[in-house]
This record gives C-alpha cells, structure tokens and sequence, in this order.
C-alpha cells in the first residue's frame, strides 16, 4: 500500500480557509462600489465556495490539463528556448490589434504551418480557448440564423452564443441523437428559410467533455444533419480542446481520428497538451484502464457504489474494455458536501483533484475531476485509489454510525480553520452584525446536515452567465 500518512494538504487548507473570509464588516468605510462587489463575493464565503488561488507543490497531479507531461518534464520549456534561438528576428509583444500591426512575420508563418498541418483552409490563432469559442460563436452565426448545441456545451461558448445574431438558440440533450433529431426536425418545420436552404443551423459540440469525460457522438449527428438538411446549411462547430492532441494520428485530434475533417466547418483546439506520438497515446490509455480496472474492483468501492457515495456514471456497466475512454475520470459524490470532503483528503495526501460543484454541474452531480497524465505513473494511480478507498471506507463508517453531524477527519481540519478565524473576526467585531457568521453558525451552515442555501449565489451566477448550468 502506497504511503499516505504525511499531511501534505495542510497549505492548501489554510488558503482555503482564508478564501473563506468574510470581508463586508470591514468594508464599513469604504466606497459602495468596493462593498457591493464583497457583499456578492461573501454569498459564496458564507457557505465554504470561495475558491482559493493556491500554486501546489509536492503534489502528485490528477487535477491539470497538462495531459502529455510537456509542462511538467520541462520539454516545453526546453523546444521554446530552441525555437527562440533559431529566431533572433521573434518580436514579442503584439504592438496592437491583428487589424493594425499585430500580426508578426513568425505568427502568419505559424498560422500557415498550422492550416497545412490541420488540412484546413486558414487557422486563426488566439491567447486561450475562452476567447476562441467566445469570438466563433459570438460572429459566425448571421442574422436568421439558428445556433444548435449540446447542453453541456462548454460555457465559453455559450458566452459567445449569448451575444450573436442567432434567430434561437436551442439545446439538445446531452450526446442524445434522438433528441438531437427532433431539435432539428423542429426547426425545419418552423423556420422556412431554413428549411429552404437559405439559413443556416450551427451545431456546437464537444469531442471530449470536459466535467463527464464521454465521447460525442459525431458521426451519427453529422449524418442525422445531412438528412434533415440536404441543402448542406446544417453546419458543425467542434470544440477539441480536451481530444486534440491525445488522440487521431499524429494528436490531430477526434474529428482527424474519426475522419471526419470535411464534415466540420470550424474545430476549436487549444495547446495545453501539444501532439504527441502513438507510443504516449497508448500509455494514456493503458493508465486509464488500470485506474478503472483497480478501483472498480476493490471491495470498498463497490459497498460505497451500491450505497450511493461514489459513481463513475460514464463507465457504470463496466464496459471500458470495449467502448471508446479518455483520460478524463470524474468521481461523481452525489451526496451534498462530499465532492468537497474528497477534495480536502486528497490533498492531505498529496494528491491535486479538482473538486466540482453546482451549479459548475447540476444538483446532485458534485465530483472530484481526476485527469491522467503522461508524466502520472502506476504507483500514482496505486496512490490515488489508497486515498479515494481510505475516505469512502470512512465515509461508510460515519454512515454506519448514525451521526449525521460527524465530518471526515481532513474535511475536520478544514472547517476547524474558518471556525477559528470567524471566531476572531467576531470578537474584534465586537458583535456578529447582519453580514457576519459565527464559528459555530458557519460550521454548522457548511458541515451541518441540513442542505446549504445557496440560492442567493446561484442567482449571482446566473446573472453573470446567463443560465444557471455552467461548465469549466
């Protein structure tokens, strides 16, 4: 059994805990537009969602999407220098807009190189994959227009979506062909200059979903489009930021793989993972295979499966021996709170998971994201399943014991923090004022049994975003 003993989790539990801060009472003086963003802010302190920024360290990572290594083994960094010392002419900075005097010499070489290699007609490269998706599917779709997508589409998109020309926007459920087909067969009957041919339908899809890590099913929607809309005015906009580069020939990606690269208009990809060779593919999903294979078959999981405390929903009939994997593996923790409880042990023992929570997923859809590396070995994943069985095996003990108050000894940790620095804050307070939370209160409020009211943050979100469901 891998050591997992040393508490290498307590930095990070005490950035935690500082996020935790409420900060209104100590905003009495200060300018309504500095109190007004704290006072939304301290919605998600109050019940234990503030998100630290933490840098980790003598962590084994599970949680980055740095998936072939390149980042951690210093490869990156070393073919960079390379490439800048062959360049001496590189000019760094933009000096404006690619409209003015953006665009350099080594860019447009780049974007050119990129477009051959990608077999595409141009490529058009940008600072991120947020402001990819928000500028396709903010400018594409033109006035009349009807933009189509998966409802788990991520939210960058449907930011980009929100402010477009598009006569509707209409969602289909999730990597379902049938509902897909009925969207489409609606808009065909209502939309007659659609169905004529001369609008369009944009279809926006994921490769490889970020939060549930399954496969779109690509080929069966194109074909399904095509007949419904034999005018070709059905066109598809693929998001590969978690499939390009881990997997089709070369890293080319999903749609390469499926060779369906004349089928789609525009793919979004991203570099986090660079390309990579067949041999490094293979590892991934070799790794893959053994975390499933290990953790599924281990006592503690299965009792902790059929009591509902840990789920893998993508791969629950045990078949990723014969379907399509990747290495995207979320622990889905179904009861309230747990997701988080996870996250805290994990880290205790070194581990770095992203702990996942609505409304990021829907209602009774928290996990902890695991991503596989390149650079992860067995005796990581042999690691991480020692950790994911030691806490379910003590979340199933607290279950067992009827104490619906008891907290798992890392999550323990943890809120003894906030309790101790909301108890000082009140005392220098002088008096727990309408925008402050004792220990004991805020305890109970995160730790408790009863579920949290979150409704004043998820009305927050919803503001921001415009939809309540959001994706990372």
């Amino acid at each position: 059994m891998a050591e997992v003993n040393k508490d290498l989790g307590a930095q990070w539990r005490e950035e935690w805990a500082v996020a935790q801060k409420i900060k209104g009472p100590s905003l009495v003086n200060s300018s309504v537009f500095y109190r007004n963003i704290e006072a939304e802010l301290d919605l998600s302190r109050q019940i234990g969602l503030g998100f630290p920024i933490h840098t980790p360290s003598h962590v084994t990572d599970f949680s980055s999407c740095d998936v072939l290594g390149m980042g951690a083994t210093g490869a990156l960094r070393e073919e960079f220098m390379r490439e800048l010392e062959a360049n001496p002419g590189f000019h760094m900075g933009a000096g404006g807009s690619r409209l003015l005097d953006g665009t350099s010499r080594y860019q447009d070489m780049f974007e050119r190189e990129l477009a051959e290699l990608m077999g595409v007609e141009s490529a058009l490269v940008v600072h991120s994959g947020w402001t990819a998706n928000q500028a396709i599917f903010s400018t594409v779709p033109r006035s009349g227009d009807v933009l189509v997508y998966d409802e788990l589409m991520h939210a960058t998109a449907l930011s980009g979506m929100k402010v477009s020309l598009a006569l509707e926007q209409r969602p289909f459920r999730h990597n379902d062909v049938e509902d897909f087909i009925e969207v489409m067969e609606s808009i065909k009957e209502s939309i007659p200059l659609v169905k004529a041919g001369k609008r369009c339908v944009i279809i926006g899809v994921e490769s490889y979903y970020s939060m549930d890590g399954d496969i779109c099913p690509l080929r069966e929607l194109i074909e399904a489009a095509k007949e419904i809309f034999p005018h070709g005015n059905a066109q598809f906009i693929v998001d590969e930021a978690h499939s390009y580069g881990v997997c089709g020939p070369e890293g080319l990606g999903f749609v390469r793989e499926q060779g369906l690269d004349h089928e789609v208009a525009i793919k979004m990809v991203t570099f986090g993972k660079a390309l990579s060779g067949s041999e490094t593919r293979d590892y991934l999903h070799e790794l893959t295979l053994f975390y499933l294979d290990t953790l599924t078959s281990h006592p503690v999981y299965k009792k902790a499966h059929k009591k509902g405390i840990l789920d893998i929903p993508i791969h629950e009939d045990g078949s990723w021996h014969e379907t399509p994997i990747t290495h995207i593996v979320p622990l889905w923790t179904p009861r309230q709170k747990h997701a988080l409880y996870l996250a805290f042990h994990l880290t205790r023992d070194g581990i770095n998971g992203c702990y996942i929570v609505f409304p990021i997923v829907g209602k009774g859809e928290d996990r902890v994201r695991l991503l596989l590396h390149a650079h992860n070995t067995k005796d990581d994943v042999r690691k991480l399943i020692d950790s994911i069985t030691t806490w379910t095996q003590e979340m199933l003990d607290i279950e067992a014991s009827g104490d619906k108050n008891r907290l798992p000894s890392a999550a323990r940790l943890a809120f003894d923090l906030i309790k101790r620095d909301r108890q000082i804050t009140n005392g220098s307070n002088g008096a727990n004022g309408s925008n402050g939370v004792d220990g004991a209160n805020l305890f109970n409020a995160v730790s408790g049994s009863s579920a949290m009211n979150i409704a004043p943050l998820v009305s927050g979100i919803s503001r921001m975003n415009g939809h309540s469901g959001i994706s990372v």
